[in-house]
């Protein structure tokens, strides 16, 4: 049960069932966690990775301030921090977002899983190399496009993710984040994603109000965020049309 959306639809590492209740065996504990609740700290060791059930989890990097930058924003079904199983040691920050529902799977049962699963343990493999092509997309986002466009990126893959995970029919979500964390995911002041917000609203395109974001025509905001769902690596074939690739270039 607390698997049903780890890798669901993304191509190539959709788990079978035995794999499913291989993961759920393996999970050592399950607990619900206040907003803004530390999991881990940079410089920590740990012998466990977290799979995120239910809410947001951020991960940042701390500048010689004590100033966040976010670099990455979990939804349910991720493993958060799978890639600490062969590094043992978190250079960077992991919080929850929002309320959130946690399980963890201590790494000797993945190591475990190696052994027993080798066809499981390319699936697992294959979730990090996600990450890191949604680590490139960030970069990308905050380094080439105006305020606007990195808004209408963002929002614009998060809905993805959320449908892929069934908590977004592909224009409504709800989305428990401020907006004060949509501008550090953004790069942002909190007075300039006001007006960009303002901008998109008065654009028809999107709003996000009361923790809930409502996209009005999903292809126009994919268009400009210059957003191209390739790198997410979910299956849209049986998907809604809004979803296809061809209707965001």
């Amino acid at each position: 049960m607390f698997t049903k959306r780890l890798l669901r639809d993304k191509c190539g590492a959709r788990l079978e069932g035995s794999e499913r209740r291989r993961l759920e065996a393996a999970i050592g504990n399950v607990e619900t966690l206040s907003a803004r609740t530390s999991i881990g700290r940079a410089g920590s060791q740990t012998c466990k990775s977290t799979l995120l059930v239910e809410g947001f989890i951020s991960r940042y990097c701390d500048d010689r301030n004590g100033v966040r930058q976010l670099v990455a924003v979990h939804v349910p079904g991720d493993f958060v921090d799978l890639h600490a199983f062969p590094l043992k040691v978190l250079d960077h920050n992991i919080e929850t977002m929002t309320t959130a529902t946690v399980a963890t799977v201590p790494h000797s049962e993945l190591d475990a899983i190696m052994r027993e699963l080798p066809g499981m343990a390319r699936k697992l493999w294959f979730a990090t190399l996600v990450d890191a092509a949604i680590h490139r997309a960030w970069i990308f986002r905050l380094g080439r496009l105006d305020a606007v466009g990195r808004v209408a990126h963002f929002l614009s893959e998060a809905n993805v993710r959320l449908v892929s995970a069934g908590l977004s029919d592909g224009f409504r979500f709800a989305f428990g984040i401020t907006q004060n964390d949509l501008a550090e995911i953004c790069g942002l002041t909190n007075v300039h994603v006001n007006r960009v917000m303002r901008q998109l609203r008065e654009e028809k395109l999107c709003v996000f109000r009361s923790s809930r974001v409502e996209i009005f025509d999903p292809a126009r905001l994919a268009a400009r965020g210059q957003f191209d769902p390739a790198y997410l690596y979910i299956d849209t074939a049986s998907a809604d049309p809004i979803l296809q690739p061809s209707l965001c270039s």
